[in-house]
């Protein structure tokens, strides 16, 4: 009996008089059993407008969007756009505004990068122009490469040192060096496609190595220097430093 009232609720029966669409959900329905209360399901309340609206969505300015202050870090920027796109994530204008608000702050943060570089870059090339004339015919013989080029680089002449180092007790450090401005004069050269001025400033900067190597070496506590170190390993530790600062910035 109870089956044939739940699927075919129109049947009337000699138990229930009245039929059972007709009855209403009263509180003594309820009780009696004679309809159910249809439960809600907890989708409905994302589908039926109980899910809560950023407040904020209007505001124009998007720091006081967000709820931070112009001077905010960009983590606080980061941990307010994820607490609000979180606590919002059920309406998605809400989210669009807050998504929106921050990619003005990215914006803008990259716009006043760019200008702070371009200010800098501005700010020393005037001081560059209003130097001395040697200052500027010094920065004139300088030029910056590429990382890449600078750690080329690096890394073979510090592999010459190392070499060097392990080395010293056997030959010394001769062959090396010779290797090392071998080394720098075809770097300078494949740079200025000069032979000639490739083998003076590859000269010159051995030249000055040793010069400031001769000078340095005897000023250095011998007890912070390892007992195989000698005045000619020193001064080629020098020379190697600006073999490798004459072939990477010199012109």
């Amino acid at each position: 009996m109870v089956t044939g009232l739940v699927f075919y609720p129109n049947v009337s029966t000699p138990f229930l008089v009245p039929k059972i669409s007709s009855i209403k959900c009263t509180k003594v329905a309820l009780k009696r059993g004679l309809c159910v209360k249809q439960p809600k399901c907890a989708l409905d309340a994302s589908h039926g407008g109980n899910v809560s609206k950023f407040p904020r969505m209007n505001v124009w300015d998007p720091y006081k969007l967000l709820g931070i202050s112009r001077y905010a870090s960009s983590e606080e920027i980061w941990s307010s756009r994820n607490f609000l796109v979180q606590q919002y994530a059920g309406d998605e204008r809400s989210v669009e505004s807050i998504e929106a608000a921050f990619e003005k702050l990215l914006m803008r943060s990259f716009r006043e990068r760019k200008a702070t570089k371009m200010n800098l870059k501005a700010r020393l090339k005037k001081k560059v122009e209003e130097s001395p004339s040697w200052v500027k015919n010094v920065l004139g013989c300088l030029e910056l490469p590429s990382l890449s080029i600078i750690a080329r680089r690096l890394f073979l002449f510090s592999f010459m040192a190392g070499w060097s180092i392990m080395n010293s007790v056997e030959t010394g450090p001769a062959f090396q060096v010779a290797v090392a401005l071998g080394a720098c004069v075809y770097f300078l050269y494949d740079k200025t496609k000069n032979g000639r001025r490739g083998f003076i400033l590859g000269f010159g900067s051995l030249v000055a190595g040793v010069i400031c190597g001769s000078c340095v070496a005897p000023a250095i506590p011998t007890t912070i220097l390892p007992p195989t170190w000698t005045l000619e390993m020193i001064v080629s530790m020098v020379v190697y430093v600006f073999l490798f600062l004459g072939c990477t910035f010199l012109k």
